[in-house]
């Protein structure tokens, strides 16, 4: 497989009377073609900044980022236009900002394809078709007035998928929905990424979105910290069952963050001790001294 998102060192500061705040502090991720991968942060954490530079909305203070084939900090005018139209679709996390609220669902999709200029004989036919997808088909005439939340996300998908792009992008889609319209909405996206293909990156702060997705990876302090990959194993007996394995992120200049609920139990603060065995490092926390080995080393100072 090749890579589709590749972002090394990127880095993204906003100024704001005089005060920087750095969103991003040299990230590097990479997700492969056909991958349904999930983001997930606390609030400023930096995957919203993340998501919005990958969408074009947004450009990075420095680093790396190449999506598709298209070079994010060197596009012109022009090619960010056809980038944001063709090349990637978008989830808004409100159900109001992803559709027209006085077109209803067909028409909503209808939009992108006409800006597009897709060939009016067949439009008809991929409205049709991706609605049936999302499973909101028998919803095509209502206008997101009369549509649950839930429903008004799955035909937000359609919307974004309306012209086959390569890469699909959901900020927080779930924000906003109970947790049965959370699940639809999510299986709905790994519907769209077996039966399509297309590349889905979701960012969300809501841990459950791993259990759908088979890459999780974790943003903290505007850097990748740690991954999860979820695989299907067979055992002895012939049972399948889901495996997931979490590992650290080693940066391109050797850092790696640990995750905090190992630091809290282990009690690290400031500095650790490493260990080069010969097939792999230990990590472990930095011990004060014991009380006699106090005295002993006053003893031979004296």
């Amino acid at each position: 497989m090749t890579a589709i998102i590749e972002c090394h060192e990127l880095v993204r500061i906003f100024s704001s009377t005089g005060v920087e705040v750095q969103a991003l502090q040299g990230l590097d991720l990479t997700v492969e073609t056909g991958e349904l991968t999930a983001v997930i942060g606390a609030s400023g954490s930096g995957k919203s900044t993340l998501l919005t530079i990958l969408s074009g909305l947004d450009i990075p203070s420095a680093g790396r980022a190449r999506v598709a084939g298209h070079d994010l900090l060197a596009m012109g005018g022009r090619e960010r236009l056809s980038y944001r139209r063709n090349t990637v679709g978008f989830i808004w996390q409100q159900t109001t900002r992803n559709l027209l609220p006085y077109l209803t669902a067909a028409e909503n999709v209808l939009l992108p394809l006409v800006m597009a200029g897709y060939p009016r004989a067949k439009r008809g036919a991929r409205i049709t078709e991706l609605l049936e997808l999302l499973n909101v088909g028998e919803l095509r005439d209502r206008v997101p007035g009369q549509l649950s939340g839930g429903q008004q996300q799955r035909v937000a998908v359609a919307v974004a998928l309306a012209n086959s792009p390569e890469v699909l992008l959901a900020d927080e889609p779930t924000g906003e929905l109970d947790e049965a319209n959370s699940e639809m909405v999510l299986e709905a996206f790994r519907g769209v990424n077996e039966t399509l293909g297309t590349t889905v990156l979701i960012v969300t702060h809501d841990a459950g979105v791993s259990d759908h997705v088979r890459r999780t990876v974790q943003i903290r302090d505007g850097r990748t910290s740690t991954e999860v990959l979820r695989r299907t194993s067979t055992d002895h007996t012939g049972r399948e069952h889901e495996v997931a394995e979490e590992f650290a992120v080693l940066d391109r200049v050797g850092r790696l963050q640990l995750p905090q609920d190992y630091i809290t139990q282990l009690a690290m603060r400031d500095r650790v001790r490493l260990g080069l065995e010969e097939d792999h490092v230990t990590v472990s926390p930095v011990r004060p001294p014991a009380d006699d080995e106090t005295a002993l080393d006053g003893k031979e100072q004296g």
